[in-house]
């Protein structure tokens, strides 16, 4: 970033030089963070116009229809990408290579089960609990499963708590609608890609197998690349 400065000027107070940041892509920042030095503080309901971190994962400009992720047009990474492969992409910074991409995806694959606890949580439920609010609580009562990797200041905990939301959010989310629709739960299949492997775990029953159309595992696959981060408030 170049280094430029803004001054605010109150009437009978001293000027107050604050220092200005251009990022890569969208506005010019005024960096405000000195202002309580000062007994001043500004007044943005929503923060419409204040960035909360400097951030080099996602741009999104819902104006211009630009959503970038690491710098990749999503409209490229949705041709020619997947959705694991994006998620590598937003952690690392950069796309993996064949090696790389087929460890990653071996981590996910084999980290979709959970905890066979979990089944007689959801069962606390009401039937017709909305699915979101159910999978909210599954997401939640995950810490208490994985003691092994809560410290949020150590990298690699950080890591292998990623790797599990990955993994176990199709699970789960699977898991709240048998549970919505009177359904027994479907365990994943290691053997499925993680769309296909999704579709598999809803609309599959232990009675009769669901085939999953390839054509369908591509759409589901852009819809959870097309969601993989939204700038700030998703990552």
């Amino acid at each position: 970033m170049t280094k430029r400065s803004a001054t605010l000027i109150i009437d009978g107070q001293p000027h107050i030089e604050l220092p200005m940041h251009s990022g890569t892509l969208g506005h010019d920042v005024i960096d405000i963070g000195s202002l309580g030095d000062h007994n001043v503080f500004t007044y943005d309901p929503g923060f419409s116009a204040t960035a909360a971190c400097q951030s080099d994962i996602t741009y999104i400009d819902g104006e211009k229809g630009v959503l970038l992720h690491r710098g990749y047009p999503i409209e490229v990474l949705a041709e020619k990408s997947d959705y694991l492969e994006t998620c590598y992409l937003l952690f690392e910074g950069y796309l993996p290579t064949a090696d790389q991409k087929a460890d990653f995806e071996k981590t996910i694959r084999y980290h979709t089960m959970v905890n066979r606890s979990m089944e007689q949580f959801i069962s606390g439920f009401r039937y017709d609990a909305h699915p979101m609010a159910m999978l909210c609580g599954l997401v939640g009562a995950m810490s208490s499963f994985y003691h092994d990797s809560l410290d949020i200041t150590n990298q690699q905990h950080r890591t292998i708590s990623a790797h599990r939301l990955i993994a176990k959010m199709p699970t789960m989310a699977a898991m709240c609608h048998k549970h919505f629709i009177g359904q027994p739960y479907i365990y994943p299949d290691n053997s499925l890609s993680y769309a296909e492997n999704f579709l598999h775990m809803m609309f599959s029953t232990p009675c009769e197998d669901y085939p999953v159309h390839p054509a369908l595992t591509r759409a589901m696959d852009r819809i959870f690349l097309l969601h993989a981060d939204h700038e700030q408030n998703a990552s």
